[in-house]
């Protein structure tokens, strides 16, 4: 009898782990399918021809996020913005410690939009090493849309004391330039490079790792294996209870 409840017991905790590995598996491959679907967005957002920049309630990160746009403007060097950066998973082409150069651009109808004008190594932090990529007049800008990101638990905080910055958060950049109103996004640039160049722009290229195929025959597997390691248990011979004399 008391066998027998064991194995009722034991039982029921396998059936349990299997729900849960079972579970488990079934969870990453619903990931799967998100990352695929993330993917193919923002290979067609990013490989699409850059489109006019348009009124910014009409859209909103969810929807537009990564979109490549092309628009004028009046770039405000003397209010730049600096954000500490040691590289960047978008930016296969930067590496080391250095910042974006976060500059407002102002457009014809005076609104002003955050440009990430690209990165400068910590050598060219200074605006005075780099004067030749402080463009004057209107000039053409094409890069993609950018939403703030939100600081991580251990981020330090911003010193505008210092115009240093460890998010990118424009609104809290344009509040410390005294700029006013300012678009809810930025914009990643791509294009135009400036003489010198730096700050030194270029195009988004997302490595997104998809892993969770893997992860769920792992968690499959586990299941199987546990079935299977239960059912010889249970197959095999049992105690009889009788000692030899």
């Amino acid at each position: 009898m008391t066998s027998r409840r064991g194995l009722v017991s034991a039982g029921a905790c396998v059936g349990v782990a299997v729900a849960v590995l079972v579970g488990l598996g079934t969870w990453q491959l619903g990931r799967k399918a998100w990352k695929e679907g993330l993917i193919a967005t923002l290979d067609q957002r990013l490989g699409a021809p850059p489109a006019p920049l348009p009124p910014w309630p009409t859209f909103g990160a969810a929807t537009d996020e990564f979109r490549r746009v092309a628009f004028r403007a009046t770039l405000l060097h003397h209010r730049e913005s600096l954000v500490y950066t040691t590289g960047s998973s978008l930016r296969p082409d930067v590496a080391g410690v250095g910042y974006w150069v976060f500059t407002p651009a102002r457009l014809a109808d005076g609104r002003l939009v955050m440009v990430d004008r690209g990165f400068v190594p910590e050598r060219n932090r200074d605006p005075k090493t780099r004067t030749e990529g402080q463009v004057g007049g209107e000039v053409e800008v094409v890069g993609a849309l950018r939403w703030p990101e939100a600081p991580g638990l251990f981020t330090p905080a911003a010193d505008p004391g210092a115009n240093l910055w460890f998010s990118r958060d424009p609104a809290a950049m344009a509040a410390a330039k005294g700029l006013g109103t300012i678009a809810p996004f930025y914009v990643a640039q791509e294009s135009p490079t400036p003489p010198g160049g730096l700050p030194r722009p270029g195009q988004l290229r997302p490595s997104l790792p998809n892993n969770h195929l893997g992860y769920a025959v792992t968690w499959y597997g586990l299941a199987v294996v546990l079935v299977v390691v239960f059912g010889v248990r249970l197959m095999g011979p049992r105690p009889t209870g009788r000692s030899a004399a």
